[in-house]
C-alpha cells in the first residue's frame, strides 16, 4: 500500500533525518513522473535532477509554515529554472501546502499548477518564473528587502547551468557580494544539459566554481544527489556572515530513471504510459520496492 503524504504540524524546519529525506526524494520523483505523465507534457529531466536539493530544503532546512504561506518571516525559495516546477510542486504537495488531488492537474486550464510557477496562483510560490536568468536578481532583492525591514529570513535560489548563459545571472552574481548579502544562497543544478544539447556544446561555463569565487562568493562543491552532502553544505552556511554562498551541485539530468539519465531528449518530453510505468518501477525499486511512509 502506498504511503500517505507528509502531514505538516506547524512552522518548520521539519528536520527529517537523512534516510527519511532520501525516501521523501523518492516520493517526489514518483510525483514528478505522475504529474508529467498525466499532463502529457512538461520537463521531467531537470525536475528529477533537482529533486534531492528541493527535498533537503523543504523537509530539513528552510523555515516555513504550510499553514501560513505568506508568513512574513518565512524563508524565501526561488526556482529560477522555472520549467523544473514539477519538483517544486511535488514538494509543496508533500509538505502540505496543497491537497494531493492537485498532483494530476499539472498544466491544466485553471489549475494552480501551471507549466511555470505563478505566485498569483499557487500557495508557497514566492516568485513567478519562466524567463530564464531572472530568479537570482529577484532573490537578491528579497535578501536586501529582508535587511531593510529588519527580518532575519533567508533566501534560497536554485539556478540552472544552461540558464547561467544569461547575462543577468552574472550581473546579480557581481552585485550580491558587494551588497554583503550573507543571507542569500544560490544553488546551481549542474546537470550539464539544456534544452537543445549538452551545455558545454552550446556555451561552455567552466571554470564555474572559480568564476563565482572570483566574484566574491563563498563557494562549496557537492554531489547534488548525496543527501548527506547536501544537508551538510546547507547547514554549514553561517547566516550571520556577510558573504553570500554559492553551492555548485553536480547532478544528473533525469536522475533516478535509467533511460532518462543524461539524455537531452528528456529535457522537455513527458513519458508515455509504458515509460511512466517503467520509471515508477525503477524509482520504487531503488527505494525498496515502495517508498516508505516518512511522516
Amino acid at each position: 500500500m502506498a504511503p500517505q503524504a507528509f502531514v505538516p504540524t506547524g512552522a518548520s524546519p521539519v528536520r527529517l533525518n537523512i534516510p527519511d529525506l532520501v525516501a521523501m526524494a523518492a516520493r517526489i520523483r514518483c510525483d514528478i513522473i505522475t504529474m508529467t505523465h498525466a499532463a502529457g507534457e512538461g520537463h521531467p529531466g531537470g525536475s528529477l535532477s533537482v529533486a534531492d536539493i528541493i527535498t533537503a530544503l523543504y523537509f530539513r532546512v528552510m523555515r516555513i509554515d504550510p499553514h501560513r504561506p505568506d508568513w512574513p518571516d518565512r524563508d524565501r525559495f526561488i526556482l529560477s529554472k522555472g520549467h523544473a516546477c514539477p519538483a517544486w510542486y511535488a514538494a509543496l504537495i508533500e509538505r502540505g501546502y496543497l491537497p494531493r488531488e492537485h498532483l494530476t492537474t499539472l498544466r491544466c486550464l485553471n489549475s494552480c499548477l501551471q507549466g511555470h510557477p505563478d505566485m498569483r496562483k499557487t500557495p508557497g510560490i514566492d516568485f513567478t518564473a519562466g524567463s530564464l536568468g531572472h530568479g537570482l536578481s529577484a532573490g537578491l532583492g528579497m535578501a536586501l528587502a529582508g535587511r531593510l525591514h529588519q527580518r532575519d529570513y533567508r533566501v534560497w535560489v536554485v539556478i540552472g547551468d544552461g540558464e547561467s548563459q544569461e547575462g543577468s545571472i552574472w550581473e546579480a552574481a557581481m552585485a550580491a557580494p558587494n551588497l554583503r548579502l550573507g543571507r542569500l544562497t544560490v544553488i546551481m543544478d549542474r546537470n550539464r544539459i539544456q534544452n537543445d544539447d549538452f551545455v558545454e556544446r552550446i556555451m561552455p561555463l567552466e571554470p564555474v566554481a572559480d568564476k563565482w569565487r572570483a566574484f566574491g562568493w563563498n563557494v562549496v562543491e557537492i554531489d547534488g544527489h548525496d543527501m548527506a552532502q547536501i544537508v551538510a553544505a546547507l547547514e554549514a552556511i553561517d547566516p550571520a556572515a556577510s558573504q553570500p554562498t554559492f553551492i555548485l551541485a553536480h547532478t544528473i539530468k533525469g536522475k533516478g530513471v535509467g533511460f532518462m539519465e543524461n539524455e537531452p531528449a528528456w529535457h522537455g518530453r513527458a513519458p508515455n504510459d509504458a515509460e511512466a510505468a517503467q520509471a515508477l518501477a525503477e524509482i520504487r525499486a531503488a527505494a525498496g520496492w515502495e517508498v516508505p511512509d516518512v511522516r
